[in-house]
């Protein structure tokens, strides 16, 4: 099976400890590891207010982890995080087709904005030049309307 990449973000109820939250990470991360995956990046949001009430919480511990896996990891994954008690939701997203349609986006943008330049007849260091001198004179008028 190929790896891909995703992003799981989970909801903690509102009366975890920083331990409990810590618990938790590394359960997954065990099970990541068990399934020969690997936690590329964790992000804990902290305590948030959420959209709606969810098993009568209105708040919860936020927490982004972006993992590289199989699909086999992430339907256990989300298999095991149905059952534990202290995540009051969870959502599985797999980011790296988005991924790479943004990178092909950004290439083509780039690939236009060269063009655009080529029949100015700008090379690309003149038009950072031009944005940098336009960027400071607008600075230095702003801050004599300040004065």
């Amino acid at each position: 099976m190929s790896e891909r990449q995703y992003e799981l973000l989970y909801i903690l109820s509102p009366d975890a400890t920083d331990q409990q939250v810590n618990e938790a990470h590394e359960e997954i991360q065990g099970i990541v590891t068990r399934l020969e995956g690997r936690i590329d990046k964790t992000d804990n949001w902290g305590r948030r207010k959420l959209a709606y009430e969810i098993k009568r919480h209105k708040d919860g511990i936020y927490v982004l982890e972006t993992i590289t896996g199989t699909g086999e990891l992430m339907k256990e994954l989300d298999r095991r995080l149905k059952v534990t008690d202290l995540i009051i939701r969870h959502l599985v997203v797999r980011i790296d087709e988005r991924q790479k349609i943004a990178e092909r986006m950004q290439a083509e943008r780039q690939a236009e904005a060269e063009k655009r330049r080529e029949r100015r007849g700008v090379s690309a260091e003149d038009e950072a030049r031009i944005r940098r001198d336009r960027d400071e004179d607008e600075d230095s008028d702003q801050d004599e309307a300040e004065a």
